[in-house]
């Protein structure tokens, strides 16, 4: 069985080491308890973005931490990385994501670019803590609009999965050249099959994907890195 104390030991001195360092850092320095991903120390910084107190923050379950500062959609993404992190249980190992904060002084969200670790294990070779800096993007930074952009891209994914699986081999290049702006005969002609063919490829891809717009056709290509 852990030994609680032993438990308690290795977070103070884990945050001791941290602590003295934080604020000459250029992010935001937060500690989780893995146990259940409680916050159990952030940097000044954070404390100051977040409008919250030490004490405060400590005291959130994890689900009102993410409910009240982050947006949801992002976990999506990162949520299977930070997970495939702790199950690697590897102290050298980190993982890297794009993430979107609100603080306490706007109503908008703030691009921030994470990057996390295990910080420490328990006595049973557990993770125990985590570490994580944020770096804030600058709004007019293009990176701002690429993690937008891909975070829309990977939502759209999750969502329609189960429609483009059902697109066979031939499918999908029809629906990457009609992505690509290119016209039945041009199809036609580079894929060696005649422009009735095309026509009915693209036929079945609109009913398969169950749209007929353009737009979406092109969201799919681009989602699923056909073009």
């Amino acid at each position: 069985m852990i030994n609680a104390q032993e438990i308690d030991k290795i977070i103070i001195k884990s945050i001791a080491e941290i602590a003295p360092i934080a604020d000459k850092l250029p992010g935001v320095v937060i500690i989780h308890d893995l146990r259940d991903w409680s916050v159990v120390w952030i940097s000044n910084r954070g404390i100051k973005e977040l409008g919250i107190s030490m004490e405060e923050i400590t005291k959130l379950t994890v689900e009102e931490y993410h409910a009240r500062f982050f947006n949801e959609e992002d976990a999506k993404d990162y949520a299977p990385k930070v997970f495939t992190l702790m199950e690697e249980n590897n102290l050298e190992a980190f993982t890297t994501f794009f993430q979107q904060v609100r603080f306490s002084t706007n109503k908008d969200w703030t691009w921030h670019m994470s990057s996390m670790k295990i910080l420490a294990h328990d006595d049973a070779g557990k993770p125990l803590l985590s570490i994580t800096m944020a770096f804030p993007i600058d709004a007019m930074h293009r990176m701002t609009a690429k993690a937008s952009r891909l975070l829309e891209e990977n939502n759209f994914l999750r969502k329609n999965f189960h429609l483009y699986s059902k697109l066979g081999k031939r499918e999908l290049e029809v629906l990457r050249l009609f992505a690509l702006g290119k016209s039945a005969l041009e199809t036609s002609n580079e894929l060696f099959i005649s422009s009735s063919t095309v026509e009915t490829h693209r036929k079945n891809i609109k009913q398969k994907l169950g749209t007929s717009s353009y737009y979406e056709i092109c969201q799919y290509a681009r989602a699923f890195d056909l073009v």
